[in-house]
């Protein structure tokens, strides 16, 4: 589709618009981003995954996103720790087991649909929702492509889409929302677990769940749920056999909600660099435009004069 100069010139200012409204609507609503009563959640029991990354491929299909490098059945995955990514909104990643003869420790990581979460806190135009159900949603609509979420998250977990600069878009776990939850599904990767590893509740209840295998099984389970108290509280849940800190999880984020570390830092933040990347975008959008109309008027000039 092509665009003219002065849909590009709108275009661009209403993006530049979009980030000083989105800068007045955080200095009102970045302070409360309370986590909701009967929010839902996932608890995940490290002790019954088994590095099946059938998590993974359900996700790929319910998200429609493209094939991965390596097949969903190939272990060889496992030689290097991977993040989230545009391509893939969860992974699985294996550990040594520091349990001497102990089998290796499989992790699956994805967005933790913090309680108050610091994307959402971040975000100028509010692109970013707490849902009452409890997961992290995402307006693309809207989105201007600054990725403050990026730099925000404690779990690295936001990826950007570079692949059209002319709609910028940020990808990561829903938790289903829109096509399932929403709807009184559960998360794809949570139903196709064949281990039974997911939990998908309430998460006062997952929180009550948890509790009460660690007490029955003291000599499984460490004392400790993580994302109970990180960062402000979770609704992604783990609980382990062995220390967090020896599966590649942060434990030094304390449990002061990351809002209000940020609060009062957008205020600071100069317009300029609000519009910025939607304007760069909007101008290699524009540049690739005139090429193709000039390659366009070529070929008609070719054709008349043959």
């Amino acid at each position: 589709m092509g665009i003219d100069r002065r849909k590009f010139l709108k275009a661009v200012a209403a993006a530049g618009g979009a980030g000083l409204v989105g800068k007045s609507k955080l200095a009102r609503g970045v302070e409360h981003f309370t986590g909701y009563p009967d929010r839902l959640g996932v608890l995940t029991d490290l002790t019954r995954c088994v590095g099946c990354r059938t998590c993974e491929a359900a996700c790929n299909e319910v998200n429609k996103l493209p094939p991965p490098k390596i097949p969903f059945d190939d272990q060889s995955v496992f030689e290097k720790t991977r993040r989230t990514s545009e391509r893939a909104y969860t992974v699985v990643n294996r550990y040594p087991n520091p349990k001497p003869g102990g089998p290796p420790i499989y992790v699956k990581h994805q967005c933790r649909h913090c309680d108050e979460p610091a994307c959402a806190s971040a975000c100028l135009v509010a692109a970013f929702t707490k849902t009452p159900e409890g997961a992290v949603s995402y307006n693309e609509g809207v989105c201007v492509g600054c990725r403050y979420c990026m730099t925000a998250c404690p779990f690295y977990v936001p990826a950007y889409e570079y692949n059209d600069p002319f709609s910028p878009e940020i990808k990561k776990c829903t938790m289903c929302y829109d096509t399932r939850i929403s709807k009184g599904g559960i998360p794809a990767c949570v139903e196709a677990c064949p281990m039974e590893a997911m939990t998908f509740g309430k998460r006062s209840d997952l929180i009550r769940v948890a509790r009460k295998r660690i007490l029955e099984h003291p000599d499984k389970y460490t004392d400790h749920i993580y994302g109970e108290n990180e960062v402000g509280g979770t609704s992604w849940l783990y609980i382990s056999g062995v220390p967090f800190e020896k599966l590649g999880f942060a434990t030094d984020l304390g449990t002061k909600p990351y809002p209000e570390l940020t609060r009062g830092f957008l205020s600071m933040v100069p317009g300029v660099l609000v519009i910025w990347p939607a304007l760069l975008g909007g101008f290699y959008m524009f540049t690739q435009h005139r090429e193709l109309m000039d390659e366009e008027e070529e070929e008609i000039i070719e054709e008349k004069e043959n």
